[in-house]
C-alpha cells in the first residue's frame, strides 16, 4: 500500500492485488460492501491519519479507480469543517463511494534496456501495441485496448521488468515526453 497526500484534505491510496490478497480481499469485495472491506478501509484511514497527521472527522468521499489486473487507486476527500462548527466524534465516518474502472495498463521502468527486453517478450507472446513515454527519469509503457485475457498476460510479463505505476495517465500524456505513440512493442522489436 502506498499513500500520497494530494491536498490538505485529500489523500491517494494505491493498493496492489497482492495488498488485497494479503488481507484476504478481492476487488469484488468492494462492490459487495463486505465487512472485511470496511475494516480494511478503517485501517487505511488510521494509517493515513497517522502518516499525514490528519484528523478524520465527519464525512469522507471515496473515489475508487480499479486498474485492470494491477490493483486500485482510492482518492479519499475529507469534508472541510468550519472553525466554529461544533464537532461530535462518535466514531462514525460517513462514506460516499464512487467506483470506476480503467482498462489501461501502465508500468514504470528505470532503464530503456528493460523496456526493449520487455517488448521482445510481449511480441513473442503475441501481444502488440502500446505506447512508450518518458517522464522524470523513468520510462512508461502504456498498454490499452487489449482483451482481458491478453491484459493478464501483459501484466505478468510487464511485472518481470518494471513496476506498476500509480501515475495518472492524463498527467503522463500532458507532461511526459511521448517516445512512441503507437505499436511501441512492434517498433522496439523491429529496431532492436
Amino acid at each position: 500500500m502506498r499513500l500520497e497526500r494530494l491536498t490538505n484534505n485529500k489523500i491517494k491510496i494505491f493498493l496492489t492485488i497482492d495488498d488485497l490478497s494479503d488481507r484476504g480481499l478481492t476487488k469484488e469485495d468492494i462492490w459487495k460492501d463486505s465487512l472485511k472491506w470496511h475494516q480494511l478501509f478503517h485501517d487505511m484511514l488510521a494509517e493515513a491519519s497517522e502518516e499525514f497527521d490528519l484528523e478524520i472527522i465527519g464525512s469522507v468521499a471515496v473515489e475508487i479507480f480499479s486498474l485492470h489486473a494491477q490493483g486500485m487507486v482510492m482518492i479519499v476527500t475529507m469534508a472541510e469543517q468550519d472553525a466554529d462548527e461544533e464537532q461530535f466524534d462518535d466514531g462514525v465516518i460517513e462514506m460516499q463511494v464512487t467506483v470506476d474502472g480503467s482498462e489501461d495498463i501502465l508500468f514504470e521502468f528505470s532503464d530503456i534496456e528493460d523496456v526493449i527486453d520487455l517488448a521482445k517478450r510481449l511480441f513473442y507472446a503475441g501481444l502488440q501495441g502500446g505506447s512508450l513515454h518518458f517522464m522524470e527519469g523513468s520510462y512508461y509503457m502504456l498498454m490499452n485496448g487489449i482483451s482481458p485475457t491478453d491484459a493478464e498476460k501483459a501484466v505478468s510479463l510487464m511485472a518481470e521488468y518494471g513496476v506498476s505505476s500509480i501515475m495518472s495517465i492524463h498527467r503522463l500524456l500532458e507532461y511526459g515526453n511521448e517516445i512512441l505513440e503507437e505499436d511501441a512493442v512492434g517498433t522496439l522489436v523491429h529496431y532492436f
